[in-house]
């Protein structure tokens, strides 16, 4: 074994100070990888060029495209679309809807960011316990936790594996491809999911639904719950020996709104006027109760469509949206009707309801004498709405989602992430490479523009895993790697394989407990590779563990998917420490165990 250089103390002093900052949070992590960037090439431990070549490697490059690709799904709302039939599936069975949307979200942030897949899926899960009455405890933990380990389905399924195929080049080691690791990451979503349907009423929080959900049952169910919106046909006889029917009419008989419709020939028209008259062999959309858009649907003989169909894009979740308004102090709506304000011509939205003293009003409101403090719901565009309460007389308690959304495009993004899977797998082209042509793709059909895509990424952990690779470099450059792997084995002894493995992926789980996984990652690599090459063992194998492993993030609530779900979950860090240990065991015994298996290790 080599001694002890003055360079080695350096690096390992280097390594302390960033997981000490790392822990402790005096300056956000990508400062301390950016003072890791500076640091190392002054003190003669890298080059300059060394310092800086993180910026442009293969795989930070691959993940900005990763992220603007992800974005690009989102936009277009393919990602939303997959939600529908998967809660139709789901049931009502607290085990299936585990199951069904652990694995739709798995599969998801196996291709991209594993928080964005589950922040697709928050509102949907809160939507789901607030109808079936299922604690929120009891559902976001095991989605939350799909979705990390999701991201080890395939090698651009997260930032560490993205990674590892740059930081085993320079010990010319032979790549992985983007499906090597699909059996393990498989065997591991599986059998997280099975823990929480086996397990769940021993590791998950009881929990119990918000009391406020109950009281307000009729509001939530008007401003959110599935099958708020409904799509009917008129027939060819429809106005056959009656008096007109007006959109006002059908508010007042049957209590519903109509918010979209269609005239001859095809023309769609959004937020129709109280006094238009509808015709035959037309298809509407409208607003209200079930119940009472069936006595309807029954009572003028008109045909209830199981779905939208002609409406489909123009009153999608993306498009358009209920939301609570409260009448603010000093508004000038205060002792004013909705009639005299005439939101439905000047906005373009349709009120639904008018909330006072914990009393729910649906019928006759518009001439209903408003007061401050009135809870107002409103059916409209997510553009139109926004417009609404920019004038400031309304204070909105439902967050808007202003963002427009492409669902036209959606082809388009398809088409791109499928290109860029094709290049990955048929063609020996640079990771990098590919999954840029994509996300060029992306913003040159206009999916997303180049400011759009610019503001999806998140440059924190672009510059993080830039600033760190440097570290890397120069713990395996001065020897730092290789003197460290030397005394564990000293300290070991001969060992099996196996259990080799075991200490790295023990080893990689803390790590990424305290220190970002890129961090682990970075940092694990070039030390686990030395150690074994001198136990005589594949470094392939002990490089693809620490990938894997640092996505064994479930003990505290540090993962950003976790920090995501504790909120409205109601966790504690008790409840993640409870669940967390179990998974995070089940997880290394079947990581090792698949390994071993598809590998013979």
């Amino acid at each position: 074994m080599e001694p002890l250089t003055y360079q080695m103390i350096l690096v390992m002093m280097m390594i302390c100070i960033a997981v000490f900052l790392f822990i402790v949070e005096w300056v956000r992590v990508d400062v301390v990888a950016i003072l890791m960037m500076v640091s190392l090439p002054l003190l003669h431990l890298v080059s300059p060029k060394e310092a800086f070549i993180g910026l442009s490697s293969n795989a930070v490059v691959s993940i900005i495209a990763v992220i603007i690709i992800g974005a690009g799904l989102d936009k277009t709302g393919i990602i939303n679309k997959i939600v529908a039939p998967v809660l139709r599936v789901a049931g009502k069975s607290p085990s299936r809807i585990v199951i069904a949307i652990s694995l739709t979200v798995a599969g998801i942030s196996s291709f991209m960011q594993n928080i964005g897949a589950a922040a697709l899926f928050l509102p949907a899960v809160q939507r789901i316990s607030k109808s079936l009455k299922i604690p929120m405890s009891k559902l976001l933990m095991p989605i939350g936790f799909s979705a990390i380990l999701g991201g080890t389905v395939t090698l651009v399924g997260s930032s560490p594996l993205i990674l590892l195929n740059d930081l085993l080049e320079p010990f010319h080691l032979e790549p992985f491809k983007l499906f090597d690791v699909t059996p393990i990451g498989l065997a591991l979503v599986i059998s997280g999911i099975l823990c929480f349907v086996i397990l769940g009423r021993f590791i998950l929080p009881k929990g119990r639904v918000d009391a406020s959900d109950e009281v307000r049952g009729e509001v939530n169910m008007l401003l959110g719950e599935i099958g708020n919106d409904f799509e009917l046909h008129t027939p060819e006889d429809f106005t056959l020996y009656r008096d007109p029917i007006t959109v006002s009419d059908l508010k007042r008989r049957f209590l519903v709104n109509v918010v979209a419709m269609t005239e001859q020939p095809d023309f769609i028209v959004t937020y129709p006027a109280p006094e238009v008259v509808l015709r035959s062999n037309i298809d509407l959309v409208v607003h209200g109760l079930k119940k009472d858009v069936q006595r309807m649907a029954e009572k003028e003989g008109m045909i209830l469509k199981d779905q939208l169909d002609v409406f489909k894009n123009e009153m999608s979740d993306q498009a358009t949206g209920v939301v609570e308004s409260v009448i603010a102090p000093r508004s000038s709506l205060i002792g004013k009707t909705l009639k005299e304000l005439n939101l439905q011509d000047r906005f373009r939205v349709t009120p639904v309801a008018i909330c006072r003293h914990e009393e729910t009003y649906r019928a006759e409101i518009d001439d209903l004498v408003l007061m401050l403090g009135d809870v107002i719901v409103l059916h409209g565009t997510w553009s139109r709405l926004h417009i609404l309460q920019k004038e400031g007389d309304l204070l909105f308690t439902t967050p808007i989602d202003v963002e427009q959304m492409r669902p036209e495009k959606a082809a388009f993004a398809a088409f791109w992430l499928a290109m860029s899977l094709v290049m990955i797998l048929v063609f020996k082209i640079q990771l990098s490479v590919c999954l840029m042509t994509g996300a060029l793709g992306m913003i040159i059909t206009r999916v997303l523009s180049i400011e759009e895509a610019y503001d999806s990424v998140d440059w924190r952990t672009i510059f993080l895993l830039a600033g760190l690779i440097p570290l890397g470099i120069a713990t395996e450059k001065t020897g730092t790697a290789a003197w460290i792997a030397g005394k564990v084995l000293l300290t070991l002894g001969p060992v099996d394989p196996i259990i080799l493995l075991m200490v790295i992926g023990v080893l990689s789980t803390l790590f990424t407990l305290v220190i970002s996984n890129v961090g682990a990652t970075v940092l694990l690599i070039p030390l686990v590779v030395n150690l074994a090459v001198a136990a005589h063992f594949d470094p392939r194998m002990a490089a693809l563990v620490v990938g894997l492993a640092t996505s064994n993030s479930f003990i505290l609530p540090t993962h950003q998917v976790n920090a995501l779900y504790m909120g409205p979950g109601r966790y504690k860090s008790t409840d993640f420490m409870k669940a967390g240990s179990i998974i995070s065991i089940v997880f290394l015994v079947v990581m090792i165990g698949t390994i071993y298996l598809i590998y013979g290790v």
